[in-house]
């Protein structure tokens, strides 16, 4: 069953893709013609050697593929539809590629309404407010995914609906062209919404939903331009039919220079949000931890100094199990942001049935 469903989402994402790059209409160049439609692509290739527990390995990886059609309907009116390809890592299937789609939404940008600039909403297949903002400041989604979504908390997208907005305003256009475009309202940004819950990769086993929400504010957007003070927080269940509690709280510290990026999270939690943090009466079990993340940039050169230190804890009722990564590298950026990154990742976990590990990589993601 759940092979037939995953072979329906591909083919629906192939037949949307077809639809919105025009290719029903009868003049076959214009996907390449038609200023209104762009084409982009990201692809997370790699390399490793390692352990876990006592078994080694060695292998070549396709990490991820993504490939983004966007269109515009008109100045307000936009859509986008983003084709995920992985390798089936269990079932009838492993080792197969195989295609789901990551995202496919229609979106609607309003007028500034007062202190709320480029304010948009977006419907269908979205963008979840946390991590779309996390990643605009850690780029290296090619190393792994991030902190929550590595300790089993959240996901990057879902079914639903996002709103979003800039506050005040935007900060100086010099310090976007230096340091960064992402998100930038002169005094932080905003981005709330309502989903289903479990992810883009799962169906919905209940009739709950879940509200996510992220405030971040940018307190002295002159003098500390790239200093901003974040929280996200998450009300629902668990993904599950017994419908465990799922409320989460983070706190996040990140600051950007055109040198130096660093970010530091704690969180605390009752629950996942698939249902699987939980204890033998179903009830949700309480989780927390902190995150650290830099990159310094050596100057006059594209290489980079890259750290990232995770520690999570569960409370197991009696005793607890924690999860505890280290991961340093150096990364190499070549055709604008694309990136080759060498990295040493070490994981020391308690967690009953859970295993050591540590392995060399070498990954390359690729931006067009």
């Amino acid at each position: 069953m759940a092979d037939r469903v995953k072979r329906c989402i591909a083919s629906l994402g192939i037949v949307c893709v077809l639809w919105i790059c025009g290719f029903s209409q009868s003049d076959d160049s214009q996907l390449f013609t038609d200023p209104s439609i762009s084409l982009s692509g990201q692809w997370f290739l790699g390399y490793e050697k390692g352990e876990v527990g006592v078994k080694a390995y060695n292998e070549f990886l396709l990490k991820r593929g993504y490939i983004t059609v966007k269109k515009e309907f008109n100045k307000h009116l936009s859509g986008r539809i983003t084709p995920d390809i992985s390798v089936d890592q269990e079932g009838d299937g492993e080792g197969d590629i195989e295609m789901r789609l990551k995202y496919c939404y229609l979106r609607y940008k309003f007028d500034d309404i007062g202190w709320f600039t480029d304010p948009y909403f977006e419907f269908g297949l979205v963008h979840r407010p946390w991590l779309d903002f996390q990643q605009q400041i850690n780029g290296y989604r090619v190393q792994g995914t991030m902190f929550l979504e590595r300790n089993g908390f959240l996901n990057s997208a879902d079914y639903g609906v996002t709103c979003v907005a800039l506050l005040g305003g935007k900060i100086d256009q010099a310090f976007q062209d230096r340091v960064s475009k992402n998100s930038p309202g002169r005094y932080g940004s905003i981005s709330v919404g309502v989903y289903n819950g479990g992810g883009y990769h799962a169906i919905e086993k209940n009739r709950n939903k879940s509200f996510e929400g992220r405030l971040s504010i940018r307190p002295f957007p002159s003098q500390l331009t790239g200093l901003q003070l974040s929280y996200t927080g998450i009300y629902g269940k668990g993904n599950v039919e017994f419908e465990p509690d799922f409320v989460l709280s983070g706190g996040y510290l990140s600051y950007e220079t055109s040198v130096l990026t660093f970010t530091a999270m704690g969180f605390t939690s009752e629950g996942n949000s698939s249902g699987s943090y939980v204890d033998d009466m179903g009830e949700a079990l309480h989780n927390s931890g902190y995150s650290f993340f830099s990159e310094i940039r050596i100057p006059f050169t594209s290489w980079n100094f890259v750290g990232r230190y995770d520690y999570m804890e569960q409370d197991t009722r009696p005793g607890s199990w924690h999860n505890e990564r280290t991961i340093v590298g150096v990364s190499h950026y070549f055709l604008g942001n694309s990136k080759v990154l060498l990295d040493y990742d070490i994981l020391n976990t308690t967690r009953p049935g859970g295993r050591d590990s540590h392995a060399f990589e070498i990954a390359v993601e690729v931006n067009y």
